[in-house]
């Protein structure tokens, strides 16, 4: 595959897709095609469907590995369907979430182990991953405070856990940094929106320059 496939990730609350799309904005035109954008679980028709049944707040009683299984399941349709298409045809593809996060929400966060969901995920993906992977770190306190203040209500099953969950995502997320260094990069995602987009964008720049127009590499 001749493409550029980048992921962005973050726990709760850390503002990943408002950053997506202001970085989205930044790169429009700059890059060498205009990047395919998506996202998990979704993506393709057969993985949103599968996306509703995981995020349905009504399903409370979804055992972890059930749970697990079906995040593996949709990623497969969006794998066959939408990655890899594009990445062969050499598309710059940016992904909102990808495999870190389930090692992180169900290895971690569920307790399942960040080794069997690997696995699993191996498995769905044949083997598949970024060529960088940008996670916005923010605190689980203020990540959670942030959903409470825009989706009152409207949480989804995920985001309505306790905050230890989401403090054991965190810190799974932070094991996958130690264990991917050159591949996954943190950025402080407790800062102003405006500098979280400006510190995602020089990643990008000086990670993977030959994705942009001649001229437009600094």
């Amino acid at each position: 595959m001749t493409g550029t496939f980048i992921s962005f990730e973050g726990p709760d609350g850390s503002g990943k897709t408002s950053t997506l799309n202001g970085v989205l904005a930044q790169l429009a035109g700059n890059t060498i095609t205009k990047p395919v954008v998506t996202r998990e679980p979704g993506g393709s028709q057969i993985a949103e469907k599968i996306r509703q049944i995981i995020l349905d707040p009504n399903n409370k009683e979804m055992d972890v590995k059930t749970e697990a299984l079906l995040f593996a399941a949709a990623r497969r349709q969006h794998v066959v369907e939408v990655i890899k298409p594009a990445l062969e045809r050499g598309e710059i593809l940016i992904s909102d979430r990808f495999v870190d996060s389930s090692l992180a929400y169900q290895g971690g966060g569920r307790q399942i182990g960040i080794a069997p969901v690997a696995m699993i995920n191996s498995f769905a993906t044949d083997n598949l991953q970024p060529d960088l992977t940008i996670y916005l770190d923010v605190d689980s306190q203020i990540g959670l405070q942030r959903i409470s203040n825009s989706r009152s209500g409207t949480e989804d099953r995920l985001e309505q856990e306790q905050v230890e969950f989401h403090e054991r995502v965190t810190t799974a997320y932070h094991e996958l940094i130690k264990a991917n260094p050159t591949r996954i990069i943190a950025v402080n995602a407790n800062q102003e929106l405006a500098k979280v987009i400006s510190d995602s964008v020089k990643i990008i720049r000086e990670r993977i320059p030959q994705i942009f127009r001649e001229g437009e590499h600094k």
